[in-house]
């Protein structure tokens, strides 16, 4: 690897995502220091406190100022950032180590939906009409003002959580009532703490037309494209929880060429350089609109439906490029693949699975992975922020993958129960 410094991963403590990064790294054989917000609560799963940075995740620029020392200890020669809360931090750290690096302008503009639309604007790219507005004004005025049907989202949420759609004033004050409810619900998570994040909502047109995702690697500016995903699921609302993901995408070239444009451009536009990059896109009418561009790789699990050359999995490719391994050439493997997001179905405590030997024998099907213990509260979208686990399938087309994993998740039933009320 380059030099004999740590990879340095920012992951939260909530997150199940630091597994197949870590497992990366090693397979790479790389070092890795583990940035932790709560060290106390992380360190039986990630193993003694000497691969451990505790930081606060709510002060980015303390926290890159820590990571700054830790660096003139024992050398960090790359950072992965885990998700969009901890790009920030990440920006700022590389800046003060000297790391190749996206900006913290940039990375900020990536978290924050309302910065995001306005650069995107300025740079003439396709986004939909949108507008801010204050939160303490209430529902009526804004009502009144918008184009319908609309989308109304928090300014710093992610994975739908908040995303609520609007096709009258009546639905729209029921929405805004809905989305500020779940913003005060969220006041104390970290990714809702900056710029006011949860004192404005943002408002913007439906975009009608199918959505895809696009998963990429940006390397000196330059965005490769890793793999393009359908959703062939329509995502019409009135809230926008996402199921299934298959590749290669079934879009005509012209259409797959035309995302690839735009995302490129979009990516140029927030002033993003290096490491990965998520985001979505919906076929509207006159070409594709941007939903979202990040500076991260796909949430969840869902990086386990994707595999390169050699087998290599996207941590490995994320981790290979954060530390300066060579990549000379980066190429998906031939066969489709996808991923379907378990949704849950109602709000309870779950009890149990069952169905899962069935939905494993399912031909083309890789895996079944559930994310949520027994016993814990599930809330579904748009106050919930997680699904009750993942569906993997790999197959010779994208039909047959998408078959698939709607076949798994028809074997599989879900004992969800009302959680009692307390007795005092």
């Amino acid at each position: 690897m380059a030099g004999t410094g740590r990879l340095l991963l920012l992951v939260p403590t909530q997150s199940y995502r630091a597994d197949d990064f870590l497992a990366a790294a090693r397979r790479l054989g790389v070092p890795v220091l583990v940035g932790t917000d709560r060290c106390h609560r992380i360190e039986e799963a990630f193993g003694p406190s000497d691969g451990l940075l505790s930081i606060d995740y709510r002060k980015p620029e303390e926290a890159a100022d820590e990571i700054a020392r830790e660096g003139a200890r024992l050398p960090i020669v790359g950072i992965v950032p885990a998700d969009d809360g901890t790009a920030v931090i990440a920006a700022l750290a590389a800046e003060r180590l000297g790391l190749p690096r996206n900006s913290p302008a940039a990375a900020r503009r990536t978290v924050n939906k309302l910065a995001q639309r306005e650069a995107l604007l300025a740079a003439g790219l396709p986004v939909p009409w949108f507008r801010a507005f204050p939160v303490a004004d209430g529902p009526q005025g804004p009502a009144a003002a918008v184009r319908y049907p609309c989308v109304l989202k928090p300014l710093g949420l992610s994975g739908s959580r908040g995303v609520i759609r609007a096709d009258d004033p009546a639905s729209f004050g029921e929405a805004w009532r809905r989305v500020v409810a779940i913003v005060a619900a969220a006041r104390n998570d970290r990714k809702a703490r900056e710029h006011g994040e949860g004192s404005r909502i943002l408002v913007e047109a439906f975009v009608p037309g199918a959505e895809v995702a696009l998963e990429g690697l940006l390397r000196g500016g330059r965005l490769e494209l890793l793999a393009l995903f359908d959703k062939p699921d329509p995502l019409d609302g009135p809230f926008f929880e996402e199921t299934i993901y298959v590749t290669p995408s079934r879009h005509p070239p012209d259409v797959q060429a035309a995302v690839q444009a735009t995302i490129t451009a979009a990516a140029e536009a927030l002033g993003l350089r290096e490491g990965p990059v998520h985001a979505e896109a919906r076929l509207g009418p006159d070409g594709p609109v941007i939903l979202e561009v990040a500076a991260r790789t796909i949430g969840g699990l869902c990086a386990r439906a994707l595999r390169f050359g050699a087998g290599a999995s996207l941590e490995e490719i994320v981790v290979a490029h954060a530390v300066g391994l060579p990549l000379s050439s980066i190429r998906r493997e031939a066969r489709a693949s996808g991923v379907m997001m378990l949704p849950i179905p109602r709000r309870g405590v779950l009890h149990g699975v069952a169905g899962l030997d069935a939905a494993r024998v399912v031909p083309g099907v890789d895996d079944v992975v559930i994310t949520v213990p027994e016993g814990r509260e599930v809330v579904p979208l748009p106050e919930g922020d997680a699904y009750l686990g993942f569906l993997f399938a790999r197959g010779e087309s994208p039909e047959q993958v998408e078959a698939a994993l709607r076949e798994a998740h028809r074997r599989l039933s879900f004992d969800i129960r009302t959680q009692l009320p307390t007795v005092r």
